[in-house]
Formats: structure tokens, C-alpha cells, sequence
């Protein structure tokens, strides 16, 4: 039997990666060209779309669907743990993510299978945004 995949362990975590406030109270953000409304992830000084400087931070939903997947069984490092998947999910309002999925048996995972995002803890305020399936 395969176990349940469950977050990564000992990631070293950048500002940049995780949002800074207790997971009870994170949200998933994004920033929104006011210009021509394109999704820009990860943040930026710049509109990936447009060029343009006006950009404003948006919450997400959270939820989206797989894009891409593998399953990782021999991880880079021994702290990683593993089996572990590293997905690249496409979030609904537009824009990619590069992230791990958890709580899900590995054979479960299929392209397009919709997920939700999992806030969770990674450090003195700080959370890391896994992906969970979205079963409701």
C-alpha cells in the first residue's frame, strides 16, 4: 500500500515562497495588472503581460487543477523524506504554481483533478502554500 503524500520536510524557506502571518489567517495572493488584467505570479516590478507598473495584490481562491505532476521516491537530499509530488497546478484566476500535493495517494493524481490550497506552518510566522484535492 502507498502511503498518503504529506508535505516536504526541511525545505529551506525564502521569503519570496511563503507569506508571512499565522495560517489561520493567510490567504493565497496574486498580483492583477490594472492595465490588462493579466495574472502575475510569482510578484513582480513589472506586468508579464503588458509591461505596465500598475499592479494590485488580489486573494485568490485557492483552487484551481493539476497541470503537471511527478512523484518523487529518491528525493535530492535525505531530509526531504519521500514519495513526495511536485505539481505545477493552474490556479482559476489565471495564473501557474510550482508546489507539493498532500494528502492524496500518488495513483489518486490525475490531470485536471481539482485541488484547493492547504496553508500550513513553516517557521515562526511563516506558512508554505500545498495543495490538497478539492473534494467538495
Amino acid at each position: 500500500m502507498t502511503p498518503v503524500l504529506g508535505p516536504q520536510i526541511g525545505v529551506p524557506v525564502t521569503p519570496a515562497a511563503s507569506v508571512r502571518v499565522p495560517p489561520e489567517e493567510g490567504e493565497l495572493r496574486y498580483q492583477r495588472c490594472v492595465a490588462c488584467e493579466t495574472a502575475n505570479f510569482v510578484a513582480t516590478d513589472v506586468c508579464r503581460g503588458c509591461s505596465s507598473r500598475s499592479l494590485q495584490w488580489a486573494a485568490s481562491s485557492g483552487r484551481g487543477s493539476v497541470y503537471s505532476w511527478t512523484v518523487v521516491h529518491r528525493p535530492a537530499a535525505r531530509e526531504l523524506g519521500s514519495p513526495y509530488a511536485v505539481a505545477i497546478v493552474d490556479l482559476d484566476e489565471g495564473y501557474r504554481m510550482l508546489t507539493n500535493l498532500v494528502e492524496v495517494e500518488p495513483g489518486e493524481i490525475h490531470s485536471g483533478m481539482r485541488v484547493r490550497v492547504d496553508l500550513r506552518p513553516a517557521g515562526e510566522e511563516r506558512v508554505l502554500p500545498f495543495f490538497t484535492p478539492d473534494r467538495g
